[in-house]
């Protein structure tokens, strides 16, 4: 729980999870060499220039010291000076040093190793001006007054210290993108997998041939193997159940043909219509079991325009329905689904909608990743803790949904359901929100 923040603050994609485990290292080793190379090599190569330096410094110090007058110990420092390419003055003709603490650049790390190497080896030091990154200029105190020193700061510290941190952040974009590219090669056959699962979780079967690493190979060759395994179950399941159509409804033939040729009362008319029931019973787990159109191509389609014609047929053919569309989704965008399968879930829907209620609203909304259709009723409704049950094949909630005002066999709904999962959506039951009874919502992604 206590690094659940970083937990949100990673990304939730392979792709991005994958370049960020390449970046880092490449940034963390990037900035441990920086700063070891700043602290060991610098530094240690800086304070032993400035301590050969020192010697010098101190040597010019003596030689001042030990003259008698001012001019005695001008001409002893042009002597020694010249030899050491140096810049000396002595009192007067030394400029006067800049006010405040000694001057260098905020970036200058190895000036303040030089600074320190020069104050702790010479006691008469009063300021070092590092301003110049070309040069160093030194004032020492002496019995004569002031002594100005300068020389080249490459005799106390490496020169373009930042050549080698530029040439590793070049050199560490270059492995990045390199390492990018390799990257986006790995993860194309993952990403491509992964569309081919969910296509075929939406129902579309789209070519697929396994590539990239062996385990990828691996774990796509098993896609292939499980996705034909599924279609060969299908298949041999549509065959049984065709036979099983054939075998259930010659008995029955010849149950109605033998109670019509039995002399007519109340036991032949209830036998007569529990044999019609029958009937219905059978075609209707055989629809929901066989899935008539699981071969369905997925076409591209306008969702308003589709829907619109399932609704205008459902007028024509009585039923009290209205239309509403929601701002967006009259606009033209296609929506790929199996067309003939959905207008059957959608159909199922509405049946159910006039037969427990008076009037019906269906309801479009189009996002920019999902398709939404709810239909809506004014009857009495399903109960929150009964919702759940009523998705069931076979169940008829008696008290919530009037039995007595339908012919259904309680597979409306299952059918409904199972057709969105075929798609890889979800069906969902609530309350109705303009006509107060249920309110069924299929939410499909685009």
């Amino acid at each position: 729980m206590t690094f659940s923040w970083l937990k949100r603050m990673m990304p939730r994609g392979l792709y991005g999870r994958a370049a960020l485990i390449l970046i880092l290292p490449i940034f963390s080793l990037q900035l441990v060499v920086s700063v070891v190379f700043l602290q060991r090599h610098f530094e240690g190569v800086t304070r032993q220039m400035t301590a050969v330096m020192l010697r010098e410094m101190r040597f010019l110090d003596t030689v001042v010291q030990k003259a008698d007058t001012p001019g005695e110990a001008r001409i002893r420092l042009r002597m020694v000076a010249d030899p050491l390419n140096l810049g000396v003055a002595l009192a007067g003709d030394a400029p006067p040093p800049p006010e405040g603490p000694d001057p260098r650049a905020f970036y200058d790390f190895s000036g303040r190793v030089v600074i320190a190497t020069l104050r702790g080896g010479l006691g008469g030091v009063s300021r070092v001006d590092l301003s110049d990154e070309r040069r160093v200029r030194l004032w020492i105190e002496t019995r004569h007054g002031p002594m100005f020193v300068t020389f080249p700061r490459a005799r106390v510290s490496a020169s373009n210290p930042h050549q080698l941190l530029v040439l590793m952040v070049f050199t560490g974009l270059l492995m990045t993108v390199i390492a990018y590219l390799f990257l986006r090669n790995q993860l194309r056959p993952i990403r491509r997998l992964a569309r081919a699962a969910q296509d075929y979780g939406r129902g579309r079967v789209v070519p697929y041939r396994p590539a990239g690493a062996t385990e990828v190979r691996a774990a796509g060759s098993a896609f292939v193997e499980m996705r034909g395994r599924i279609e060969r179950q299908s298949e041999q399941r549509r065959l049984m159940l065709s036979g099983i159509s054939h075998d259930l409804r010659t008995p029955l033939t010849r149950i109605r043909l033998g109670l019509s040729m039995l002399p007519g009362d109340e036991d032949v008319a209830a036998l007569e219509k529990d044999v019609d029931e029958m009937g219905r019973m059978i075609d209707a787990f055989l629809a929901f079991a066989r899935d008539d159109n699981a071969d369905e191509p997925a076409l591209d389609v306008v969702p308003a325009d589709w829907l619109g014609g399932i609704v205008e047929d459902a007028r024509r053919a009585g039923q009290a329905v209205r239309l509403i569309v929601e701002p967006g989704a009259a606009d033209g965008d296609l929506v790929t689904l199996r067309p003939q399968a959905l207008r059957r879930a959608v159909e199922n829907l509405l049946g159910n909608a006039v037969r427990y209620g008076t009037q019906a609203e269906v309801t479009l909304t189009v996002g920019a990743r999902m398709l939404k259709i709810a239909v809506e009723d004014d009857g009495p409704g399903i109960p929150p803790e009964r919702r759940e049950e009523a998705l069931r094949p076979f169940t008829r909630l008696d008290p919530a949904r009037n039995q007595n005002r339908g012919q259904g066999v309680g597979l409306g709904l299952a059918i409904a359901a199972e057709i969105l999962r075929s798609h890889g959506g979800t069906l969902r039951l609530t309350d109705g929100l303009r006509l107060r009874g249920l309110r069924v919502e299929l939410t499909l992604p685009r």
